[in-house]
């Protein structure tokens, strides 16, 4: 259909997978399966619902009639009924006991974690991708000097893999919150209108075991030990707002990332993936700009304000329910996941195909070591020649301030080592001058500090997870 909107992330951005997790076939067959599963415990716990029931719902979970449903939503005004009298129309001999004893919060907000415990593990998968990328691009560079900026002024030299593991630290952190968060995820459960359970209470004729041994039973088919203690008749929308979370730090550093290359490209020091064929501008042939980078940017951006809307949801709930939550949640939840799939797809693009020009990274260094290497000259001078520390301190000061003038007012090379050089003060010898220009001199622990957290931190969690990279791990109901 082209005559009607249709939402970029699943047009344009967002996987097949990511889709599916969220998709009407997904959401509305999982009710099913739940409404079975919660028939199946119920006869398990003694009510009268006979084997042919269950399998006449095993027979229809997945064939929806979703212009029944509609035509049914429309007259009764509740999608979960509409989905009720639906499934009914399938199994009539099971009509009678579908949804027994539960709210529509037993299929809607138990699919919501359902959902969001599958798209969190989805988001892993893709975040140890970007991580293993990131960490085979920091390996390959780690020894390769290049300027480091504070304020994006020229600073200290740093090397390219050290900054990649800058990147990369901020990636383990945002896992780690992941997995805390996907530690917490609990089932609603079967807790009634209220969340007292008033109407299981009464199916199993004021059996308090039977309810909470219902509620086990349904937990542990769905793969979690337990579910939430205590609820009202939705589960607390604070997980929302913590799970988005998880996904606004994600997006927080992939920002991070993007407008560094960004930088970096403008420097020509390094190059996202750029096609044989790809265009850089429709007016200016010439260009290639980071349009991955800054499609990461722009789609973080919207990941990282849309947590703003879980936030005055959980605030503004009513005692134990209240339904202006819904429709914000429809897309708000699904949209953040489908944001942040595309945000990690587009990132372990960049980082898997990165090029660095080594040449650049060096060119700059040069521009700049001149003034970096004034403290070492200095030193030596002191040290090996026998130089008075305060005099060549102000000497190196006047050499500098007149090399800046002549690279900032006149455009021209920066003079300060000639100028040393030439200086009797400091009585240097060509051979030891560029003995103490070496690059690798002036990037401190930086190879070291990046083999370390490589080896100690971020190999051996890939290793422990790499039979999970291939693909995302989800329970069948």
């Amino acid at each position: 259909m082209r005559d009607s909107y249709e939402s970029p992330l699943c047009a344009r951005y967002a996987s097949r997978e990511m889709r599916h997790i969220f998709s009407d076939d997904r959401k509305f067959s999982t009710w099913r399966k739940l409404w079975l599963l919660l028939a199946e415990s119920e006869q398990a716990l003694g009510i009268d619902i006979s084997d042919g029931q269950l399998d006449e719902m095993r027979r229809h979970l997945t064939d929806i009639d979703y212009e029944k449903a509609a035509g049914y939503e429309r007259k009764v005004r509740h999608d979960v009924m509409a989905h009720v009298l639906t499934f009914g129309d399938c199994c009539p001999t099971a009509r009678p006991i579908i949804h027994l004893g539960a709210t529509s919060c037993y299929v809607g907000d138990n699919t919501d974690i359902l959902n969001l415990r599958d798209a969190l593990r989805l988001v892993r998968q893709r975040l140890l991708s970007v991580m293993a990328a990131l960490a085979r691009f920091a390996a390959a560079h780690e020894d390769v000097p290049t300027l480091a900026y504070t304020h994006f002024q020229a600073a200290q030299p740093t090397t390219v893999g050290k900054r990649a593991c800058l990147w990369l630290n901020d990636l383990l952190f945002d896992l780690r919150q992941l997995d805390f968060q996907l530690d917490q995820l609990r089932l609603l459960g079967c807790k009634g209108a209220t969340g007292t359970g008033a109407s299981f209470l009464e199916l199993f004729d004021g059996d308090a075991e039977k309810v909470a041994r219902l509620e086990r039973m349904i937990a542990e088919r769905l793969g979690f030990e337990r579910c939430q203690s205590v609820s009202g008749q939705t589960y607390t929308r604070k997980t929302d707002f913590a799970v988005l979370q998880v996904l606004s730090g994600i997006a927080q550093s992939a920002s991070k990332f993007a407008g560094d290359v960004r930088l970096l490209c403008h420097l020509k020091e390094i190059d996202e993936p750029f096609e044989a064929g790809q265009i850089g501008s429709s007016a200016m042939a010439y260009k290639r700009n980071p349009m991955r980078c800054e499609r990461i940017a722009s789609l973080s951006r919207y990941v990282i304000c849309t947590v703003q809307n879980t936030a005055v949801t959980a605030a503004s709930q009513w005692l134990e329910r209240t339904l202006d939550d819904s429709a914000n949640r429809r897309i708000t939840l699904p949209e953040a996941f489908l944001a942040v799939d595309a945000v990690l797809n587009l990132y372990h693009n960049v980082a898997q195909g990165m090029t660095v020009h080594e040449a650049v990274c060096r060119r700059h260094l040069q521009e700049e070591l001149p003034f970096m290497a004034t403290e070492n000259i200095l030193m030596y001078c002191v040290r090996r020649k026998g130089g008075d520390r305060q005099t060549l301190h102000e000497q190196i000061r006047r050499h500098a301030m007149d090399a800046a003038a002549q690279v900032k007012d006149h455009g021209r090379e920066n003079d300060l080592l000639a100028r040393i050089l030439a200086d009797p003060a400091f009585g240097l010898e060509k051979r030891e001058l560029e003995a103490l220009l070496d690059p690798e001199s002036f990037t401190g622990l930086a190879r070291q500090q990046c083999r370390a957290f490589l080896e100690e931190e971020v190999e051996p969690l890939l290793d422990e997870n790499k039979d999970g990279l291939a693909q995302a791990a989800a329970i069948e109901i």
